[in-house]
C-alpha cells in the first residue's frame, strides 16, 4: 500500500509539472486519464485480494470498464466533442 501511495504522488507530481504547458482541456483530459488509472488501479489491487475466481474476475472487469470509460472521454475532450464537453461542464 505504502508503494501505491508513493507512486500515486509521484504521479500526481509528474502530472502537475507536465501541467504548465498545456491548455486547460489537456490538463482536463489528463486528469480523467489519471483519476480512473487510479480508480482502476485499486479495483485490480481488490481483485488480487479476492476470495472467489468470480469475485477476482467480477473487479477486474470493473477495472478494464473503467480504464476505458476514462480512455473515451478524455478523448473526447481533448477533440472538443460537443455532446461529451457539455456534459463535463466545458
Amino acid at each position: 500500500m505504502m508503494k501505491k501511495t508513493f507512486a500515486l504522488g509521484i504521479a500526481a507530481g509528474l502530472i502537475s509539472l507536465s501541467a504548465c504547458n498545456t491548455s486547460p482541456t489537456e490538463q482536463a483530459a489528463d486528469n480523467i486519464e489519471s483519476n480512473t488509472e487510479a480508480v482502476a488501479d485499486n479495483l485490480e489491487e481488490a481483485a488480487d485480494n479476492a476470495t472467489t475466481d468470480a469475485g477476482e474476475d467480477a473487479l477486474e472487469n470493473q477495472a478494464d470498464a473503467v480504464r476505458a470509460t476514462g480512455q473515451n472521454q478524455a478523448e473526447d475532450m481533448r477533440t472538443n466533442d460537443p455532446d461529451t464537453n457539455l456534459s463535463n461542464g466545458l
